[in-house]
């Protein structure tokens, strides 16, 4: 064994040390941590990893999408998926982040029943190398619970066989009021099983039962999905909910101490396997918890930017840009290492938790009302006080742009691609719901079919109609599907856009709303700038601080600039990027 992998098993030992410290078993930290390096196929080559490499560019997108989200009679999805991306995106999009594709029962893929196998509806593990071998490929390690028809959670019934002591149990009566969860169902399942009934934890729903990471079989057999989905190609993990993963009764069983210390352990053996590798902490959780999950660029390489989505639909909505500009100003610079996943639109909901202390509740209040007026539903959770409040609306983001506090009115589509514009050019890495890139509307059909608030966002589009709307470009989706792909393009080739490149927020008042990029070796400005009111607005130029010996250009609407003494007049839901490299 080289010095290298023995450090490797010094460190994971002391990582198991600090993970179990608490729990009652008998374990042989060092024992463990080797069988963690043999599951990993972890060799005795190994160099340790360069600490603080970003593995990302600026020419890092990622397309969100479900493997069925565009379907047809006689081709398997994950073949349509591929053959879309590879007809419509091209190569403006270099990585896409394909949702649970394996066999489920629930959640559209979060509630899984083997993490080994593809969906046979959607495919199989050959069509995910395809893409995977087109595209870097982000997948889901849905690490907090599994289905409640699982052979694990069958085996559990039994009292028997492998998962028959895989799930997190407590009795009927342990005080529980502390726990935080993101729904209303009852914490706990009442289970019948070989060995009598038992109350099963269960954070999101009776058919998503949650692991027990107390046991050391939970974190060995997800050791071995991180190194089946490496074989498979993914290279981009997003750890789906894992701030629940660790539950002590009396607490609120979320962002505890052992939950980043797992998160440590994975990162420490999947960076040893692969050192390019990227983790994603899905942690949808108020803004200053959310960023503890970079750690000191120890555990996520990434963290999902949930304050981003409510807040800057607030500001296009109220044409007022405070709230946004507050928290913006508020956000450390990601250390090298470490960046920030940005989107505006997901599978999911546009959460609320995120603006917890962000928003006050008046300006929540009129959001959410807002919001159900262009057509959006709202979905609760329970307080530990016992009260209802809202957690996330429900809406597709075409629809929740396709007007203000006032009313619908004909700027959505200008209003919706200023909130991409604004997206793409900040710190971090983008990702786009494929939604967002045709410009799908609320899917009432389904919301009506499934009765479920989420199921709003998350049309199947089929390949023949799809390309019958994106082969006309008089169609709003080709339109839409045009303006971002040129939005995108022109991001790729800006070394300013790079997700560590230095970001400072601009005042320019409240109806502008501006920063400030440079690239990481100062050749290259960029002073981005949005209208985001429905009505004109000016800024006189001098007061951007241009440099006066150079010549500025627009990178989005050809405008030379070269007079900083003139008034630069902004269209309602205009951006500029202004830079001082010439475009090529």
């Amino acid at each position: 064994m080289t010095v290298v992998l023995d450090n490797l098993a010094q460190k994971i030992s002391s990582q198991l040390a600090i993970i179990y410290e608490d729990v009652d078993i008998d374990l042989d930290y060092q024992a463990f941590a080797n069988q963690l390096i043999d599951i990993m196929q972890i060799s005795v080559s190994v160099q340790s990893p360069e600490p603080y490499q970003n593995h990302w560019s600026e020419q890092d997108i990622i397309m969100i999408t479900y493997a069925d989200s565009v379907i047809s009679d006689n081709q398997l999805p994950l073949v349509n998926l591929r053959s879309f991306m590879n007809q419509y995106v091209g190569a403006s999009i270099n990585s896409v982040h394909i949702l649970p594709f394996f066999p489920y029962s629930s959640d559209d893929g979060f509630s899984v029943i083997d993490y080994s196998s593809v969906n046979e509806a959607h495919g199989s593990w050959h069509d995910i190398k395809a893409i995977a071998n087109e595209r870097r490929l982000m997948a889901d390690v849905v690490i907090n619970h599994c289905s409640s028809r699982s052979k694990w959670f069958e085996n559990f019934t039994k009292g028997e066989g492998t998962g028959h002591d895989y799930f997190f149990t407590c009795n009927a009566d342990d005080d529980v009021s502390a726990v935080v969860r993101p729904r209303t169902s009852p914490l706990l399942r009442a289970t019948a099983t070989a060995n009598g009934e038992q109350h099963v934890w269960c954070t999101f729903s009776h058919d998503q039962v949650d692991f027990d990471f107390r046991n050391p079989e939970v974190l060995a057999q997800f050791i071995k999905i991180f190194r089946q989905y490496l074989d498979a190609g993914v290279s981009i993990f997003r750890l789906d909910a894992v701030a629940f993963i660790w539950k002590k009764l009396g607490s609120p069983s979320i962002n505890l101490p052992q939950t980043h210390e797992i998160i440590r352990l994975i990162r420490s053996l999947v960076e040893h396997a692969k050192p390019d590798a990227v983790l994603i902490t899905e942690t949808n959780i108020p803004n200053t918890q959310n960023l503890t999950y970079f750690g000191n660029a120890n555990e996520a390489h990434c963290i999902y930017n949930f304050s981003l989505p409510p807040l800057l639909i607030n500001t296009l909505i109220t044409g007022n840009c405070l709230y946004l500009k507050r928290w913006l100003m508020s956000m450390p610079p990601a250390q090298n290492g470490t960046t920030y996943f940005n989107f505006i639109a997901s599978h999911d909901g546009v959460g609320l938790r995120p603006v917890e202390g962000l928003l006050s509740e008046d300006e929540v209040d009129t959001l959410i009302s807002t919001m159900q007026s262009f057509g959006g539903v709202i979905s609760w959770r329970s307080t530990p006080d016992g009260d209802q409040k809202a957690y996330e609306m429900n809406i597709a983001l075409i629809d929740a742009l396709k007007g203000t506090v006032d009313g619908i009115d004909e700027l959505g589509f200008e209003r919706f691609i200023c909130a991409h514009a604004i997206m793409l050019a900040l710190e971090g890495i983008p990702g786009i719901y494929i939604h967002s890139l045709l410009g799908t509307s609320n899917d009432y059909d389904k919301l009506n079919h499934t009765h479920h608030n989420r199921s709003i966002n998350r049309r199947r589009w089929y390949a023949d109609l799809l390309a019958e709307h994106l082969d006309d470009e008089e169609s709003s989706h080709a339109r839409i599907l045009s303006s971002m792909l040129t939005l995108i393009d022109l991001r790729k080739a800006q070394p300013a856009f790079h997700p560590n490149a230095t970001q400072f927020t601009l005042h320019l008042g409240l109806s502008l709303f501006g920063f400030w990029r440079q690239s990481l070796d100062r050749r290259q400005s960029i002073f981005c700038i949005s209208n985001i009111t429905d009505q004109l607005q000016s800024v006189p130029i001098g007061e951007l601080n241009l440099v006066l010996t150079e010549t500025w250009y627009d990178l989005i609407s050809g405008l030379v600039i070269s007079d900083l003494t003139q008034l630069l007049d902004l269209s309602p839901y205009q951006t500029v990027w202004l830079t001082n490299k010439k475009p090529e």
